[in-house]
């Protein structure tokens, strides 16, 4: 490898469980890598709802936002519908669109979020903020 191409970031592995944590009553988040990971390309988090959770309510922010369901079945608000993702669905949000996630089930759930570019993370102390302030109550029927 040329000493021009040498990457500036380093591989990593983050191993279960590891990662920067952010409670939220019945939602917790883990990001796995953010800004200073990824240069702020990207950033990479895990999302957990106990059973019955609801969400941050329907809100917009530039980032495109991906999903990756990877327990259980995740409600997902966009275009004005409430859908169901079971385990292993991708959910695509581009950046301007209003959405919102629930968990209306009696399981856990647990979703992956890719944020694209990076950054959001820097808003999770004042997320984690409104949400002790508003905690997480159960969905409407």
């Amino acid at each position: 490898m040329n000493p021009a191409n040498k990457p500036s970031r380093t591989a990593a592995i983050v191993a279960p469980g590891q990662g920067r944590a952010y409670p939220m009553g019945k939602m917790r988040a883990i990001f796995k890598a953010d800004t200073d990971e990824t240069e702020t390309k990207y950033s990479i988090s895990e999302w957990w709802l106990e059973p019955h959770t609801t969400g941050p309510g329907a809100h917009a922010h530039p980032e495109d936002h991906v999903y990756y369901v990877i327990e259980g079945q995740l409600s997902v608000f966009f275009d004005g519908t409430w859908s169901p993702a079971e385990r292993g669905s991708y959910i695509l949000i581009p950046g301007g669109t209003a959405h919102d996630f629930q968990n209306r089930s009696p399981a856990r759930v647990g979703f992956m979020s890719i944020n694209v570019p990076g950054g959001f993370e820097r808003q999770m102390p004042s997320i984690v903020e409104w949400f002790a302030e508003n905690p997480p109550g159960e969905p409407s029927p």
